[in-house]
């Protein structure tokens, strides 16, 4: 007799089967978040357990800093990674994109222009999938103001850099970083709705019939599933931008000379913000990806409004997304739209130097 029909006429079936079942999302939710919060508070004993203890480096040595920086950074990122994104996946989905163009609809180009800027903050479309909507948008008789108003603050007001900056700098500067993403959207939005360049969107555009969805009714425990899904498909396609973005973020933390960081782009240098902007146009990462640089330039003395400057930059035009838009809109409208952000990101570098 083997031991599992020996249990079967030992244990009743309906234990059997209750034994079986998985436990209750709740408990496995509960247990989910136990795990998180014990491996989050324990990464600084990890990082020094594996830099000075493992690999016996040196206290105070340019690969002593690095290496720790990269054990702490690495499993900081991707714990904050998986926990928002899950947590800010399962809400969005209760505010699908036609659900989105629905609350836009009806209100004047100003109000509509903050609305949408709002709400650019509080959906966590990247740069380049709210390009789709952008279409939408239009199709469904927007303003142009309005839609630039919601693709600025959409990739600009990143739900993974607030947590990771909030996470890592303090909740104070992730406030400042959404207020100042926000004036930027609707001070760009109200801009270029002014100028009426509807006539620099693409013809077809108009055209478009974009078909209506159909309130699907999901349950709780689907969204779940989903978001967990969601944000496993997040990991595999940005976990190379990260880990790009924290080597880097390592080796200025360990290498770069403070000196030479502040002279270039300290305070002393009036140029230091436009010129991290304009480095930072021409180059493509997703928020996550620049947190970890970002981290490590003000650790060597990079003034906060400069560094923030150069994150928003890389995130709210970036290369892929000038490609995308130029499916849509016409040259001239890209170089005003560059220009508005460009301007509006430079300013608020130079605010968030003053005021911190």
């Amino acid at each position: 007799m083997t031991v599992a029909s020996l249990a079967a006429q030992i244990v009743p079936a309906p234990l059997r089967a209750r034994l079986r079942a998985r436990p209750p999302l709740a408990f496995r939710i509960a247990v989910a978040i136990v795990l998180w919060v014990g491996a989050y508070s324990q990464l600084d004993r990890f990082a020094a357990l594996l830099t000075y203890d493992v690999i016996r480096l040196h206290h105070g040595t340019h690969l002593a800093g690095a290496v720790d920086f990269l054990a702490t950074d690495v499993p900081k990122i991707f714990l904050l990674l998986s926990g928002i994104v899950t947590v800010v996946t399962t809400i969005r989905s209760y505010f699908p994109p036609e659900r989105v163009k629905k609350l836009l609809a009806g209100k004047g180009e100003f109000l509509g222009t903050v609305f949408a800027a709002l709400l650019g903050t509080v959906t966590p479309f990247c740069s380049c999938s709210a390009v789709p909507l952008f279409i939408g948008f239009v199709e469904s008789g927007l303003p142009l103001g309005v839609t630039f108003g919601f693709l600025i603050a959409s990739p600009v007001v990143n739900e993974v850099a607030l947590v990771l900056l909030a996470g890592l700098f303090g909740i104070k500067i992730a406030f400042l970083y959404v207020g100042t993403g926000l004036v930027m959207a609707i001070a760009g939005g109200t801009v270029i709705g002014r100028l009426h360049l509807e006539d620099q969107v693409e013809a077809y555009v108009y055209e478009i019939q974009m078909g209506e969805s159909t309130d699907v009714p999901v349950s709780f425990p689907e969204r779940i599933t989903n978001a967990i899904a969601y944000t496993k498909d997040i990991l595999r396609r940005i976990y190379l931008w990260v880990l790009g973005g924290i080597a880097a973020g390592a080796a200025i933390h360990g290498w770069a000379p403070t000196s030479f960081v502040l002279h270039y782009a300290g305070r002393g240098n009036p140029l230091a913000v436009p010129l991290a902007v304009l480095i930072a146009v021409p180059l493509y990462s997703n928020a996550a990806g620049t947190i970890p640089i970002v981290q490590a330039l003000i650790g060597k003395g990079l003034p906060m409004g400069t560094t923030l400057a150069f994150m928003m930059a890389i995130t709210a035009i970036s290369t892929p997304e000038m490609l995308i838009l130029r499916k849509v809109i016409k040259p001239k409208l890209i170089a005003i739209f560059i220009g508005v952000v460009t301007v509006a990101i430079i300013i608020i570098g130079y605010v968030f130097n003053a005021v911190l």
